[in-house]
């Protein structure tokens, strides 16, 4: 299957290139295996280098962030999920919509957390966090009360 897609490939790319006489190579012709330089591989951040280079937004980049264990959901009994750390934004702004009742917001952060943003420990998060230039807040989680 892959081989016929390939044939296909090098049969539009010749087409469409047909003043030139050869045939045009295939990426997979350009990808080498040759390893990075070894000064090309950074091993330590300095606290915001990620932010810097990400592409968000200034006003973005100093952002506040709730670290967190998120409680048990009502309808789990076991312990099996409990321990995740997440990274949720502070609220900016929120309003809400007076036809519908829908709270709107023009954070482009305020779901972001909820889903993506999950960790196995707390230093993770908050290590997380800090290449990305973020302060943050940590809320510890309450161990409830084992009931023999």
């Amino acid at each position: 299957m892959a081989h016929r897609h390939s044939l296909l490939l090098q049969r539009t790319l010749k087409s469409a290139f047909s003043s030139s006489s050869s045939v045009v190579p295939l990426r997979s012709s350009f990808i080498s295996s040759r390893s990075f330089a070894s000064d090309a591989l950074v091993s330590e951040y300095n606290r915001g280098e990620i932010g810097c280079v990400s592409g968000i937004p200034d006003e973005h980049l100093r952002r506040r962030v709730v670290i967190y264990s998120p409680a048990r959901t009502a309808t789990q009994q076991g312990s099996g999920k409990l321990g995740k750390w997440k990274i949720n934004f502070m609220s900016t702004q929120k309003w809400e919509n007076p036809l519908m009742g829908w709270t709107s917001t023009g954070d482009p952060y305020a779901n972001v957390g909820d889903s993506a943003l999950g960790f196995d420990s707390e230093e993770s998060a908050k290590a997380f966090a800090e290449k990305h230039g973020w302060d943050y807040v940590v809320k510890k989680r309450n161990t409830p009360l084992l009931k023999v």
